[in-house]
Formats: C-alpha cells, sequence, structure tokens
C-alpha cells in the first residue's frame, strides 16, 4: 500500500514540501514518539485535516520521509558525479555532495537511527538502497580495472558508506564544521593506498 495520496496540483505539491518540511524539523529535533500530527500541522500552518489528504497517519509520513530523504540523496550523488572521468573522481565528488547534504540535513542522522525503532525495514532499506546502486558501480569499476577484484563489491560498498557516515557524524554533527577538502583527501589516500606500511 502507498504511503501517500500524492498530489496533482502544484498548490497540493506545496502543501505536501511544507508537510515534509515540518516533519523533518520535529523528528530529528524532537524525535518520532514526542511529535505528534498536530505538532506537524501546526508547523506547517494546516488545518489537522489537511494531513490527512496526504497521510494515513505519523508512521506514513515517518516512512515517507526517511524514503524521500534517500532518494533527494541519491540524485544530488548522481548530478555531481555524472560528468567525472574515473571511479576515483567519482568517489571524491560522491563524497564532497553526501557531506554537503548533511550540511544541509543535519537531523538526517537522528532520523535514519530512530527508524531501528519505529520501524526495521525502513531502517534496513535506507542503507540498502544506496548500497545496491554503489555495489553496481563498484562492479563496472571491477570489470574496468579501476577498482581491485581481490575484494567483494558489496564489501567495498559497505566499507565506504560506513567510513563516510561517520566521518559526517564526527566533523558535521559532533563538532558542527564542515567536512573538508583536506579530510576528503584523506579519505581517498586510505582507499587508494591502505592504512598499512607494507
Amino acid at each position: 500500500m502507498s504511503l501517500i495520496n500524492e498530489p496533482k496540483t502544484n498548490r497540493g505539491k506545496e502543501t505536501l514540501e511544507k508537510i515534509c518540511k515540518s516533519a523533518e524539523e520535529l523528528f530529528s529535533s524532537q524525535g518520532y514518539y514526542n511529535t505528534s500530527i498536530n505538532d506537524i500541522t501546526r508547523m506547517s500552518n494546516i488545518a489537522p485535516g489537511t494531513f490527512y489528504i496526504y497521510f494515513k497517519d505519523k508512521l506514513s509520513v515517518f516512512k515517507y520521509l526517511v524514503d524521500h530523504l534517500n532518494h533527494v540523496l541519491r540524485e544530488e550523488i548522481r548530478d555531481n558525479i555524472k560528468d567525472c572521468k574515473s571511479r576515483y573522481e567519482e568517489e571524491h565528488e560522491g563524497f564532497k555532495a553526501f557531506f554537503n547534504f548533511l550540511k544541509h540535513h543535519r537531523g538526517l542522522y537522528k532520523i535514519i537511527w530512530e527508524s531501528q525503532f519505529v520501524d526495521q525495514e525502513t531502517f534496513r532499506n535506507y542503507y540498502e538502497n544506496i548500497a545496491k546502486g554503489y555495489i553496481k558501480r563498484i562492479e563496472a569499476s571491477q570489470e574496468k580495472g579501476e577498482i581491485t577484484d581481490d575484494i567483494n563489491a558489496k564489501t567495498l560498498a559497505y566499507c565506504f558508506i560506513g567510513i563516510s557516515n561517520f566521518i559526517g557524524l564526527k566533523w558535521i554533527i559532533f563538532d558542527d564544521k564542515p567536512v573538508t577538502d583536506e579530510v576528503i583527501d584523506d579519505l581517498m589516500k586510505l582507499f587508494k593506498n591502505g592504512a598499512f606500511n607494507k
């Protein structure tokens, strides 16, 4: 069953955007369980009944929001790597796009990690949807000889996702600082050269 009744008009799309923006802000600041539909509609400046034109309940808007953020993140990364000439350059620009997205969606971590306790399938799908395309791109690069095929593509994809996840957590969330080009260059050195002296 669909999570949302898709709007057909521009006005409806604007209302949906307001609901999602308010839900993102409230879920990230107060958490899922401390946020009510009335909180969302009040912040969106809409009547409570308007919410139910789009969503049947709070869980539906939460799941839709996670899926929407996931989609927008992957689109931004795709847009930023489309003109890259090598896999190495794609990784570099992909990391920049990811960290820039986090800078503008700081609450993403709280929303995603809380989803473990709200809806396990939503939490799992968030990371698996990111990994799915990543694995395919790594496999394609392995076939071209750009990335070693001594390491399984799925293992590499989840390593890259995990490392970038925690770099973003440390710099953007814990320290409230941007992830600098120097940090991204260090990441790329790690992936290119490894961490251990032979």
